[in-house]
């Protein structure tokens, strides 16, 4: 089979203004890719904050599933792409105490986030992936394989949208890829916004830097489902990555 030629791809990603997201927006920008990348804050200069011309950013909060889903629609026409080559839904959201002390809000803003706007981004985003014969990735967490206690709805949605993704992986079949990706406990700023003080266990977490670069490699591999162990995070630092190639 002949190998692809390296050229500029297409790249959305999700819950990008931080965490993860803010390094796989840099690190495939810096590769000479064009991503749009969204999340809920505003950022007044793109260019500053991702350190590259070639990341567009959007408000698109999830809260909101269809709004952002539309957001995202849009802000493809703007740019004009015909196409995309890979999409990486990994914005979420948490929260952490007992299950009887969480209220309803709570718990319809982590299905909202974590589950229907990942639905709704990833059925608008169909078409534009259908053209390259793309790849849609969905960032889940291994708390799902893993439970822990005081996160029930968090692995509850994560679970569910593991579980839409393996039917949307037969919906797709020979049209565009869908992955899941379950990283480990990563030291970003969603825990301690749901309340969760880790102490002096956060050293134990992974680094958001490791994660990225853990589900590039994932995503280059190709894998249908990948757990991000710290074996994995490390094998990733060998994996290669270069200019023009996903």
């Amino acid at each position: 089979m002949a190998r692809a030629e390296p050229r500029s791809h297409t790249i959305l990603i999700t819950g990008a203004n931080d965490g993860i997201g803010l390094i796989l927006a840099k690190n495939y920008a810096k590769r000479g890719h064009r991503v749009l990348a969204t999340g809920r804050q505003t950022i007044s200069d793109d260019a500053s904050h991702f350190g590259s011309q070639n990341v567009t950013y959007i408000r698109a909060d999830q809260e909101q599933p269809m709004a952002a889903a539309q957001n995202i629609a849009n802000a493809m026409r703007d740019l004009e792409w015909n196409g995309l080559d890979l999409a990486i839904l990994n914005a979420g959201t948490g929260w952490v105490g007992v299950p009887q002390e969480e209220t309803p809000q709570s718990i319809a803003k982590q299905v909202d986030v974590n589950l229907t706007a990942n639905i709704c981004i990833a059925k608008a985003m169909g078409p534009w992936l259908f053209r390259r014969t793309g790849k849609l990735v969905f960032i889940g967490s291994t708390a799902v394989k893993k439970p822990q206690g005081n996160f029930a709805t968090y692995t509850a949605t994560k679970a569910a949208l593991a579980g839409f993704a393996r039917s949307l992986h037969e919906e797709w079949r020979g049209m565009a890829s869908v992955q899941m990706i379950h990283p480990r406990a990563t030291r970003t700023g969603m825990h301690g916004k749901a309340g969760l003080n880790i102490g002096i266990a956060r050293a134990l977490f992974m680094s958001p830097k490791k994660a990225a670069r853990a589900i590039m490699a994932s995503i280059r591999a190709s894998e249908r489902q990948r757990d991000i162990t710290r074996t994995f995070a490390f094998l990733a630092r060998f994996s290669r990555n270069r200019e023009g190639y996903l």
